[in-house]
């Protein structure tokens, strides 16, 4: 495998902080990465930062930028990252200085630095950041492994499909693990997870990893077809079996003969749909509607569903034997929140595309537009994610996606604690209100089951806003005692 380029730019190379970073980074690389170490005098700061170093970054293509600054360490990190934003693509930057500026160097980050390192050096710590970002950004190119390799090796990285299923976050990877050794078993497997978060995406690359890739992946929404022809859809049906059955005709299942059959919205499935199917599962062996002749196919099946699939067997929307049936392999895709650390490989992946597509010249995120795809929840999750990038792309008029640019709420600009204090203001609220309701507004009762002093409780109520008389019986007009 070609080493990785890694850039060391020295703004001080008479102090010897760049010669221990420098050993630091090649001792324990293995070979793994090539090391530029360029020393540039604070003097020629503003000449190398407009000439020199759109040559130096052609020369060397880094992955990865080590900035070696002892004083002025902000002003040289803005300087960098301004001219930086102007190169396609440009890698991540990580400030090191021996200085103990925590405010200075802190500030860094809202400028758009990646990590900052001061010494006394930990190694092993650094190799890791190291690895982490050669993977996250490599000169704008996704790492990948084939097909090919990922059967033979199984996942040691990440990987390219049509639509690549892309993340480092241990939620992510967790998730995934697995899915070149389930890819080579033939039986079901049920994707969980919120709308948007890729589990078609997840059902192709098991397709594709596994030895039914040469066969057709066939995809159904069971809840796009009305009730009375998703068994048609499935199954097929013969001429004459139900008004408008002029002709017979072979089902999905027929289709995905050899391949896999990938049904997602599971839980939109009719029960007499999910009888047919468990039958099919349990013997190969399916019925086309209005036909008596019973056909075999190797199908493999997976299915997918945002919904809870055990309150709906509960609830007798989804036959039990069914869906233990299918969960043989679970597999659960964290919601894009949850992976907050994969939002800039996304992102960049979706600029990437899109640019390439439409033949425009942009190149990256400003820090506040970062900022702002970092702060959002994404309940729409990765689908949404993509979709606001494309479309920030498309109607983009400079080289760079900068705040604006992006249709989305303005970050939330509290500080943590102020975060996370209302967050506890709001946990506290919804336990005292429920409390309360249980004891039809009696404090005296609800601070009973707290373990909390009454007077305790009316003050907490008062600064929460809680009207006790909003959970008194609407027949009892008078004021309930709370004693």
């Amino acid at each position: 495998m070609k080493p990785t380029n890694v850039l060391l730019l020295d703004m001080n190379p008479a102090c010897d902080l760049g010669g221990s970073l420098r050993e630091v980074l090649e001792s324990g690389s293995n070979g793994q990465i090539s090391l530029k170490h360029e020393a540039v005098e604070n003097s020629e700061l503003s000449s190398i930062w407009t000439g020199a170093l759109p040559g130096i970054l052609s020369r060397v293509k880094p992955a990865v930028i080590f900035l070696v600054s002892q004083g002025n360490v902000l002003r040289n990190v803005k300087s960098l990252l301004h001219s930086l934003r102007r190169l396609v693509p440009h890698p991540p930057v990580v400030t090191v200085s021996n200085i103990d500026q925590r405010s200075e160097l802190y500030e860094a980050y809202k400028h758009g630095v990646e990590e900052i390192f001061t010494p006394p050096f930990n190694p092993i710590e650094i190799h890791l950041r190291l690895q982490k970002l050669i993977e996250q950004t490599c000169w704008g190119e996704t790492l990948s492994i084939s097909y090919q390799d990922a059967r033979e090796k199984g996942l040691k990285g990440k990987w390219s499909y049509a639509k690549p299923l892309l993340g480092q976050s241990q939620a992510f990877l967790a998730a995934i693990r697995k899915l070149p050794n389930i890819a080579q078993s033939s039986a079901t497997v049920l994707i969980c997870g919120e709308t948007g978060t890729g589990k078609e995406v997840c059902a192709r690359a098991i397709h594709q990893l596994s030895l039914r890739s040469g066969g057709n992946f066939v995809a159904v929404n069971c809840g796009a077809f009305p009730e009375q022809l998703i068994e048609s859809e499935l199954f097929g049906h013969e001429r004459g079996s139900f008004t408008g059955a002029i002709s017979s005709k072979s089902g999905l299942i027929c289709e995905a003969q050899s391949g896999t059959l990938f049904l997602d919205e599971l839980d939109s499935l009719p029960l007499p749909a999910q009888n047919k199917l468990l039958r099919f599962l349990q013997e190969k062996e399916y019925r086309p509607v209005g036909s008596t002749k019973t056909r075999i196919a190797d199908v493999r099946v997976i299915a997918a569903t945002n919904a809870d699939l055990e309150e709906a067997v509960r609830r007798g929307r989804v036959r039990g034997d069914l869906y233990f049936r299918l969960r043989m392999f679970p597999i659960h895709l964290p919601p894009l929140r949850e992976r907050v650390e994969d939002i800039r490989l996304l992102a960049a992946h979706f600029l990437a595309r899109t640019s390439n597509e439409l033949r425009k010249n942009v190149n990256g995120f400003s820090p506040e537009a970062l900022l702002k795809l970092c702060s959002y929840d994404w309940p729409g999750n990765v689908r949404e994610l993509e979709s606001i990038v494309t479309r920030a792309v498309t109607l983009a008029e400079l080289s760079v996606i900068n705040s604006y640019d992006l249709d989305l709420p303005e970050p939330d600009t509290r500080s943590y604690q102020e975060r996370k204090d209302e967050m506890v203001r709001e946990w506290e609220r919804r336990e005292i209100a429920a409390l309360l309701s249980t004891h039809n507004g009696n404090v005296c009762r609800a601070a009973d089951v707290a373990g909390m002093d009454p007077r305790v409780m009316r003050e907490r109520i008062r600064r929460l806003g809680i009207d006790p008389n909003d959970f008194r019986p609407k027949h009892d007009d008078d004021d309930a005692p709370d004693e």
